[in-house]
């Protein structure tokens, strides 16, 4: 008990100005007839003794932090209600408790977190920590992320609305704004993530699931005050900024990616050679294996998706890119595009798990990734349209998200069993087994809660909002 006793104190004291915050904020103030503050500091000092060992980083903090969020909302708020109306409201009353979500996340989650990460620095022998490079990639990734969101602002002309945070509504302050927060956020991933980020593929995880919590933070909470807007929570707003939702997780997606290639050349320039850790095979060679089993597992992946996409009746419209309609022609397209999705994976997510369990979990992040940037962002490009970052265009393309889950998960399973062949081999030989073994990696990151957040929200929200939505907003 000593060794928590500060760590006790502030999470007390956080969750009771979290929950005196949504008193403020308009929200129920009581639960099971005690405030909300009380409830803080019960989930406060619940949350020390739940992750107290896995927070080892403000970053890892932060994302046990929202998981944890969003499992109390799911037991108490959402859960209650849908017990006390019945299965068939439970999407209403869902749907009806989403200010609660967003309270939860934004003032007891990220902040319990981040608090409980930064005190776990004392106790956890962390890797070497460098600031000035978290600042400095992670700013250059948030210029790039900024560039890819702000072509969807362009197009509905939010710049305007950007500006007025300065009190402006000249389209070039809304810009400069915008990427002047962009790179705030991008400097903050690096800060908050340098120590997790291991590879491109988690580090891309960890973007997504950033871009996703900054929608919550910026658009639904931040934005209103500075613009001396009340505080509006609802589903039916949050239905209305779904295409701000998509543009975060694009953000945050080429974030993680960009910040995972730019910290690894940075290392290569000004970290001394390693030869004890020095790969025996190249970065080409290593990099044409993974692309080579990524293209095998992917047809796993593709044929199980087919049949979601024959049973919605999608092959025609996957035909319209190369200017046909037949079905026939819509499945080989498919098959061409999944076995490039599987190159990529085969790139990005060589040695991120050696379970299955893990490597399932992966491959449904990766799935959700790609129905953010496939039927929502990149298929509207290649047809000539707009993007159709809308609530309307989401909960159309349900049927597709579950296909991409689908996809993702029979993928990353085949590409396991095709790694694990790979080093059955290479185990052979005790000089590479050391190897083989440094490359796979460590326990105890926080991908499980990444995963819960990243899922749970990536599946709830486009049920959640698809219904109700209206004009788009920043």
């Amino acid at each position: 008990m000593k060794p928590y006793r500060i760590p006790l104190i502030v999470c007390a004291i956080i969750g009771a100005a979290g929950g005196l915050i949504i008193m403020l904020s308009g929200l129920p103030s009581t639960l099971f007839g005690l405030p909300l503050v009380i409830w803080g500091v019960i989930f406060g000092v619940a949350f020390v003794f739940l992750d107290a060992r896995e927070a080892k980083s403000p970053g890892a903090g932060m994302l046990w932090g929202i998981a944890y969020a969003l499992l109390l909302w799911i037991a108490l708020p959402a859960g209650l209600a849908a017990r006390a109306t019945g299965q068939t409201e439970m999407f209403s009353a869902a749907r009806d408790h989403f200010p609660e979500l967003v309270a939860y996340l934004v003032c007891f989650g990220a902040p319990l977190g981040i608090a409980l990460g930064t005190l776990g620095l004392r106790r956890a022998s962390s890797e070497p920590f460098s600031l000035s490079r978290a600042v400095i990639v992670g700013g250059l990734a948030g210029i790039v992320g900024s560039w890819a969101f702000g072509r969807w602002m362009e197009q509905v002309n939010f710049f305007p609305l950007i500006a007025g945070i300065a009190g402006s509504n000249v389209r070039e302050t809304g810009i400069v704004l915008h990427y002047g927060i962009g790179i705030f956020i991008g400097a903050s991933f690096g800060a908050l993530f340098q120590r997790d980020a291991r590879g491109h593929g988690s580090s891309l995880g960890w973007g997504l699931g950033y871009g996703v919590f900054w929608w919550f933070v910026g658009p639904l909470t931040i934005l209103p005050l500075l613009l001396n807007q009340p505080l509006n929570w609802s589903a039916d707003r949050g239905a209305q900024l779904f295409g701000s939702l998509i543009g975060h997780a694009v953000y945050g997606l080429i974030v993680g990616l960009i910040y995972a290639t730019i910290d690894r050349l940075w290392l290569a320039f000004f970290r001394d050679s390693d030869p004890i850790n020095r790969q025996v095979s190249g970065v080409g060679s290593r990099g044409l294996q993974g692309i080579g089993r990524g293209i095998l597992a992917s047809m796993a992946g593709g044929l199980l998706f087919s049949l979601v996409m024959i049973a919605t009746g999608a092959l025609p419209r996957v035909a319209q890119i190369v200017g046909g309609t037949s079905p026939v022609l819509g499945f080989f397209v498919h098959l061409v595009i999944s076995a490039l999705i599987g190159a990529s994976y085969g790139v990005l997510f060589q040695y991120e798990s050696a379970t299955a369990g893990g490597s399932i979990m992966w491959g449904l992040v990766y799935g959700l990734v790609w129905w953010f940037l496939g039927p929502l962002t990149l298929f509207p490009i290649l047809l000539g349209s707009p993007l159709a970052w809308s609530a309307e265009a989401g909960g159309a393309a349900l049927p597709s998200l579950l296909g991409h889950l689908f996809y993702g998960a029979a993928t990353a399973v085949v590409f396991l069993l095709l790694e694990h062949r790979n080093a059955d081999w290479l185990l052979l030989d005790p000089r590479l087994a050391a190897r083989e073994s440094r490359m796979v990696r460590p326990l105890g990151t926080p991908a499980p809660a990444l995963w819960l957040f990243v899922i749970g929200l990536g599946v709830l929200l486009p049920v959640l909002l698809s219904v109700g939505g209206g004009p788009g907003g920043y």
